[in-house]
């Protein structure tokens, strides 16, 4: 290939893939330009203060309530559950595998973990009903086991391989010469581990984190089968709960086009769009804060 050929080529990637990074934020932008648009018209009729501050969810009632604030504390509370669950666990067997594990258990557990983000969500909500909604209600004296505690216990489940396979690449990229420093003063692997390399790692440990949440925030299948679906306020992890994504899925299947309800959704997905944002906006604070403390 001449030089000039190498060139024309440069030319037509440079121009595909800056048209594929344009096509992205299209897409984004339409996306959003959506929700906002359906969005408007729901608050057309229903005025925002009532909406989030609503205590009560019955669209399909005689007098309709569009009160959100129950979907927004159930969603918050199971996202919390799990994120309580899945970041000790998820950083610890991240440190395990980057730092204790022999490389013989490390090949099988990193390609285990990895293979359990590969199960449907809706199976691991059918083993939540089947398994473990039994167990809760037996050690809580309930009914049954569908519940906020069940919801969180399934997401942490579902948001560990994403939590650990970044968090250990984030730790095992730490250079070697942190560690062989620490070592040199004496520290053991505990205390390099813990002083030294997390929080050199800190960044791509709290982007695992993130990712995490994120997961957690967006899941829909497993929450919709194993929280009970309550559109009432919880007081507790033993409480039935209703999640957004949950509510988007079961009711935009059955509700008439372009009613309050129907626009009342898209509300729904708006919030849940700027409640991801939010997240991702405070995971890449601290992880600038902590890129500009390795820096100095």
């Amino acid at each position: 290939m001449n030089y000039k050929s190498r060139i024309t080529l440069d030319i037509v990637f440079k121009v595909v893939f800056k048209a594929t990074g344009y096509l992205v934020l299209a897409l984004l932008g339409g996306i959003f330009a959506m929700l906002i648009y359906n969005s408007i018209s729901f608050f057309l009729d229903v005025k925002p203060w009532d909406f989030f501050t609503g205590m009560e969810w019955a669209p399909t009632a005689k007098s309709p309530k569009y009160g959100m604030l129950p979907l927004i504390v159930s969603t918050t509370l199971v996202t919390f559950g799990a994120m309580l669950i899945a970041i000790p666990l998820g950083v610890g067997t991240a440190s395990f595998i980057a730092i204790y594990a022999k490389p013989r258990v490390k090949n099988i557990l990193k390609p285990t973990i990895e293979m359990l983000a590969a199960i449907p969500s809706v199976v691991i909500g059918f083993l939540g009903i089947v398994f473990l909604s039994p167990g809760i209600a037996d050690l809580a004296d309930l009914p049954n086991g569908l519940n906020a505690l069940n919801g969180a216990i399934l997401l942490a489940i579902m948001a560990l391989p994403t939590i650990i396979t970044v968090a250990e690449d984030a730790i095992h990229a730490v250079p070697n010469a942190y560690k062989e420093a620490s070592y040199g003063v004496g520290a053991n692997r505990w205390q390099t581990l813990r002083k030294v390399i997390i929080p050199a790692a800190a960044p791509g440990v709290i982007t695992a984190i993130m990712l995490g949440v994120g997961r957690a925030i967006g899941e829909t299948m497993t929450v919709l089968m194993v929280t009970g679906n309550a559109a009432l306020m919880p007081t507790g992890m033993f409480d039935s709960v209703k999640t957004m994504t949950a509510t988007i899925a079961i009711e935009m299947g059955e509700v008439p086009y372009e009613t309050t309800h129907y626009y009342a959704l898209y509300a729904i997905a708006t919030v849940l769009f700027f409640m991801t944002l939010f997240a991702n906006i405070i995971g890449e604070f601290f992880i600038n804060r902590f890129r500009k403390y390795h820096a100095v």
